[in-house]
């Protein structure tokens, strides 16, 4: 199997309170934060992404178009449901969406970009020589 269009995955994630809008700072109540959910989205589509990729090649994410529709407390579950809309080349882009108690709290676009996780790396490290210089 390989990472094609239309391929669908759910994936179940805990909200504690290191995810609370309180605890990041990004509101001030115990809820869900709006990064915490982007970063279960990401989590979910790099989870998937990995199951088909070869041990040497990864995914980064490179765009969220994400709208967080409806409040969800800490201690409870949230769903991740996705669906692989297109691979262009090495693009990869997901519609997601985020699930409380049968309650649709969150939802948009994810793209991420297949690479080779060790060329990456490289990359970045010999980019980092260079601005010291």
């Amino acid at each position: 199997m390989a990472l094609e269009k239309g391929l669908k995955f759910k994936h179940v994630f805990r909200v504690t309170k290191e995810h609370s809008a309180k605890h990041l700072g990004s509101g001030d109540v115990e809820v869900l934060s709006t990064p915490s959910m982007i970063l279960f989205m990401e989590e979910a589509c790099t989870i998937v992404s990995s199951k088909y990729l070869p041990k040497e090649l990864t995914t980064v994410g490179i765009s969220v178009n994400i709208r967080h529709l409806k409040a969800a407390p800490v201690d409870t579950d949230i769903e991740i449901r996705a669906e692989l809309l297109s691979v262009d080349g090495k693009r990869l882009t997901f519609w997601v969406e985020a699930w409380w108690d049968g309650r649709k709290i969150g939802q948009g676009i994810h793209e991420r970009y297949i690479v080779n996780r060790e060329d990456f790396i490289n990359k970045l490290k010999s980019e980092v020589k260079k601005d010291v210089h």
